[in-house]
């Protein structure tokens, strides 16, 4: 088939004649389908099960130390549950603080507690005229909602298949004292599914900010969520930590990691690694704003795995479930779209999304027209910071919740919507 673009306005009027009668088709159905978020479907959280199944009233509630999980203390986490935690983020368990379920949260904490009481004894940032984040784009809507939310100047870095522009960056963060942070998810990214290069992470770890107090936060989200079994099909990336010591720079990163999509979202356990001066930094506020977290969710999990072989094997049934997800998306863009140079798609080895690029000006009418047909997706623009995508051609795909009958009515109904708007925006530059 032609592409659009080398289509005459007659050849485009036909085609738009018989793709609006099979979009009024489908919106007779009355369709609900959703793709919005990165959430695991039934069948995933069906894996978990028997994590609840570890602790009865009859168990031994005591960790490898003889302490009961059930009181009080243990502020930084049980030993085991850090071990295990360690492991899964590739450093040692002295290197980390098990906080409670959500990663995101200890963000938020880490970005509050720099606002009221500064970074190792650094000025507190709302004593500042202005603070400045860098964020890698497309990203996480929920990071540049955290900076937001604090009225922190955010500013993008665009995101290329090896990591962030690295030259940019290091432009930023050597020149500017103001530049405080940058948000990274350096393995299968969200939403690209792209990993950061050695190249980049040691760029990182070499960095020399003007700023005392800046911090990498690098939210290893996707540290084990592979898609295929085999090596060779899985990311590799460097540990930041150690390249960050190797480089003489060991404060600059904040390390995050949790299990919300290996057993439960609602219920997993995260965790943040750093240096020594920074989590003695941290511990000294943890000790006013909590006694412990729950330590017993930390023995379940660490009783539930054991070691990090079974958590990845684990994740092989996880990848089992979603890897022919994220293969039937990309067959259906492939098959329907291939050609007609209307998009453009990233096809991750992990992770949760897919990165859809539009034609410029389009993304907010295609996630619109979608909607007509009861297709709910993340908000057009939610990938830039104050949702604001420059271009508005950026759609983040989540094929990880509906079930496959329903991913494959809902991948039909995105290209449908896509050659549509598509039609109507060269139609529209040829009146």
């Amino acid at each position: 088939m032609k592409a659009y673009h080398e289509m005459s306005r007659q050849e485009l009027l036909e085609e738009q004649a018989a793709l609006e009668l099979q979009f009024n088709e489908i919106k007779k159905k009355k369709l609900k389908l959703d793709m919005s978020r990165g959430k695991p479907s039934y069948s995933q959280l069906e894996l978990s099960n028997e994590m609840m199944d570890v602790l009865d009233s009859h168990s031994y509630f005591n960790d490898e130390t003889g302490t009961d999980c059930r009181n009080y203390g243990i502020l930084a986490g049980i030993p085991e549950a850090k071990r295990l935690m360690g492991e899964m983020s590739e450093v040692g368990p002295d290197d980390m603080i098990i906080f409670g379920n959500s990663s995101l949260n200890i963000m938020f904490d880490t970005v509050s507690r720099s606002f009221t009481h500064g970074v190792c004894g650094a000025t507190p940032w709302h004593k500042l005229d202005r603070v400045k984040f860098l964020c890698p784009v497309p990203g996480y809507d929920r990071h540049f909602r955290i900076t937001e939310y604090f009225g922190i100047e955010m500013i993008n870095i665009p995101m290329s298949e090896t990591g962030p522009d690295m030259d940019l960056v290091e432009q930023y963060v050597q020149s500017d004292p103001a530049v405080k942070g940058i948000w990274c998810t350096p393995k299968y990214s969200n939403p690209q599914g792209y990993s950061y290069s050695d190249e980049t992470v040691r760029h990182f770890a070499a960095l020399t900010p003007a700023a005392e107090d800046f911090r990498i936060y690098w939210d290893n989200a996707y540290s084990i969520h592979h898609l295929y079994e085999d090596p060779e099909e899985q990311d590799v990336i460097l540990e930041i930590l150690e390249e960050c010591r190797k480089a003489g720079h060991p404060d600059i990163v904040f390390k995050f990691i949790s299990t919300s999509k290996v057993t439960f979202p609602g219920s997993g356990i995260a965790a943040l690694a750093a240096s020594k001066r920074n989590l003695e930094d941290i511990r000294k506020h943890m000790a006013v704003q909590t006694i412990g977290h729950d330590k017993m969710n930390q023995l379940r999990h660490v009783r539930f795995f054991g070691n990090l072989a079974n958590m990845q094997q684990h994740m092989h049934r996880h990848a089992e479930i979603l890897r022919p997800k994220f293969e039937a998306v990309e067959e259906t863009f492939e098959r329907e779209l291939g050609g007609l140079e209307i998009g453009e798609w990233t096809k991750p080895k992990g992770g949760y999304f897919i990165s859809f690029d539009s034609l410029d000006g389009c993304a907010k009418a295609i996630v619109a027209k979608c909607a007509e047909a009861g297709v709910k997706l993340t908000e057009a623009g939610a990938t830039y910071p104050y949702g604001k995508d420059p271009r508005d051609r950026n759609i983040r795909i989540a094929p990880s919740f509906p079930e496959p009958q329903e991913l494959q009515r809902a991948a039909a109904i995105f290209v449908l919507s896509t050659k549509l708007v598509s039609i109507q925006k060269y139609l529209g530059e040829m009146a």
